[in-house]
This record gives C-alpha cells, sequence and structure tokens, in this order.
C-alpha cells in the first residue's frame, strides 16, 4: 500500500468541519500549495466530501467521529483489537492472519477498498460515515454449528442497536437487519473448516450510520442509515459494546446452542407473520414467513402447513397485502 500518512492526516486536520484555509493545511501538514489538491482527491476517492470555498479555504460536508482506539479499549474488558484506517476488508485482514489469531480477537476499519457482502457483492464502505468490524470465532462444535451463527450474530446486533436508542432495527432472514422496512446492516460469514472439525470462522459486520445517498449509488435496494431516521450513536461506543456483547454471546452458543436465542428472534423477525415469497434458483415460493426453527431454519406456511427452508441460495423477500 502506498503511503497515506498525509491523507490521514489531512482528514484528522480537516474533521471537525470547521474551513482550513491552504496555507494553514499546507504548514500544518508540511506539503506544498500544489500538493494540497493531489491529497485532496485521494480522500474524496475514499468516500469523503470536501468542499473548496474561494477565500475559505477546505472544508466536510459535515464533521467526521473517527474511530478513537483509546476510547473503544476503554469499554472492552478483555480481547485484542486492531483500529485499522484503510484496508481491503475487514474480513480478509483477519483471515490472512487467522494461524496467530484467538477466538474473540477483532479489528475494525475507517474505510474498506474492497468491501465483500453475500454472494460477492460489493459493500459500500465510505471513510468515516459507517460501521465495519470483523470479529474471529473457533467453532468447536465445526461447521453443523456455523449454519446459525449469522441469524445468532443479528440478533445480538439488533438488540445492542434497540438498547442504544435505534428502537426500530428488526432482523431479516438470515443476515440483515432492517429499520423503517430497509437496510440498514448486513452480516458476512467467511467460514473454513471440514464437515465434523472444529470451524474457523471470520464475521464481518457492516452498519450503515451517516451514509449519504450520493455515496450509495451502487446499492440495488432500499438503504437506510441511523442518522436519516434522527438516531445517533457514538461509532466507538457503538463498536466496543457490539463486540464485547458478541464475544459474551458467542460462549454462550457453544456452551447452550442456537436454542435460548430463537424465541428472542421471534421478537425481532422483520417478516414474522407476514406473506413473502422465497427465490429459490428460478423458483418462487410463497406463503406466510412462522419465524424460524431451532436449526435456523426458515419457517414457511402454505396452505396451512409449515415447511422449513435452509441452506443454499435462497433470498426471502416480502408481499405487499
Amino acid at each position: 500500500m502506498k503511503d497515506i500518512s498525509i491523507p490521514l492526516k489531512m482528514i484528522n486536520l480537516l474533521a471537525d468541519g470547521e474551513f482550513y484555509s491552504g496555507k494553514k493545511i499546507s504548514r500544518t501538514l508540511g506539503i506544498s500549495f500544489a500538493a494540497i489538491n493531489t491529497y485532496i482527491q485521494i480522500i474524496r476517492n475514499w468516500g469523503i466530501h470536501v468542499f473548496t470555498v474561494p477565500g475559505k479555504g477546505y472544508c466536510l460536508h459535515a464533521q467526521l467521529q473517527l474511530l478513537n482506539e483509546t476510547a473503544i479499549r476503554a469499554r472492552l474488558p478483555s480481547g485484542r483489537l486492531t483500529v485499522l484506517s484503510v484496508v481491503d476488508s475487514t474480513n480478509q485482514y483477519l483471515i490472512e492472519r487467522m494461524l496467530t489469531l484467538k477466538p474473540g480477537d477483532a479489528c475494525v476499519a475507517e474505510y474498506q477498498k474492497h468491501g465483500r457482502g453475500r454472494r460477492g457483492r460489493q459493500w459500500i464502505s465510505p471513510f468515516g460515515n459507517n460501521l465495519y468490524f470483523s470479529l474471529y470465532w473457533r467453532l468447536e462444535q465445526g461447521l453443523s454449528s456455523a449454519c446459525v451463527l449469522s441469524l445468532m450474530v443479528g440478533i445480538v446486533i439488533a438488540e445492542m442497536l434497540r438498547h442504544l436508542g435505534a428502537e426500530g432495527v428488526r432482523i431479516k432472514w438470515p443476515n440483515d437487519l432492517y429499520l423503517n422496512n430497509c437496510k440498514m446492516a448486513g452480516i458476512l460469514m467467511d467460514i473454513i473448516g471440514n464437515t465434523g472439525r472444529n470451524a474457523n470462522v471470520v464475521i464481518g459486520v457492516g452498519i450503515n450510520l451517516t451514509m449519504s445517498a450520493s455515496e450509495a449509488k451502487l446499492i440495488d435496494q432500499d438503504w437506510i442509515n441511523l442518522q436519516e431516521a434522527g438516531i445517533a450513536i457514538d461509532r466507538n461506543v457503538l463498536v466496543a459494546e457490539l463486540i464485547d456483547n458478541l464475544r459474551r454471546a458467542l460462549l454462550q452458543f457453544e456452551r447452550d446452542g442456537f436454542s435460548p436465542f430463537v424465541a428472542r428472534w421471534q421478537a425481532l423477525d422483520v417478516f414474522c407473520d407476514q406473506p413473502v415469497k422465497l427465490l429459490i434458483g428460478e423458483r418462487e415460493i410463497r406463503g406466510i414467513a412462522r419465524g424460524i426453527d431451532v436449526r435456523g431454519a426458515l419457517l414457511l406456511e402454505q396452505d396451512g402447513e409449515c415447511h422449513a427452508y435452509l441452506g443454499g441460495e435462497i433470498s426471502l423477500r416480502g408481499l405487499s397485502l
């Protein structure tokens, strides 16, 4: 990776949302006037809006609340955490270091150059606007228990967001979080292991906090961020609380399995008792969503009978009444 120290220093300088003259930036960062626009363009490419006003200088569209490693660690009772500025993806960062990781190790980043979503889709990851983090775990039960893990993670995240003020957050099977019927967060599981053996799992989470529409032109579904819903949550508090609660929940999951989480899912299910359709390859199956079972399978009522759907490439969509 090229040296990004100057762009990062520029972001830290501009993060307060105030105007800075070219002279001030040049003197503070030790760069020439000619170089300023080069570095401004770099941070614009990272998704940061910078305005240039003749006679006043440069400023951001809005203040940035940057990740503060000290503040995050102060809220984490234990466990290792890496705070990154720029990374290809937080999941890939942990995967490449898996041989040195301990269960519960996590990383969080300001910006992902190649953030990933489900089915290889791009996860839009502008600098400092949202929350992107990953956590490593080793499942002693093996791959058989990994299929319900994204559901458990969704429960923990939804409950924590509701606790912090986002009371309308709900969960969509199998790995999305919704607010006001729009997607606001997603979960990506990378699972490495063999049947019947221990499984290494990297859990990736992306949460839309303040992302603007201009930064998300490539998103092909209805989405929302917490700021649009009038919800302000401290990023440093949020990532610390989520990592701590996920570590605790994973220990409970190892001890008790998924059974204790089923009722918690039902209370948060965005489509519970509503008409839905499942897209499985070329097939479309319609019915009434009736929650999940202890295996994490989606329960769909059709003609008075419940059928369980689990695994494979299944997409769940709501239907209008």
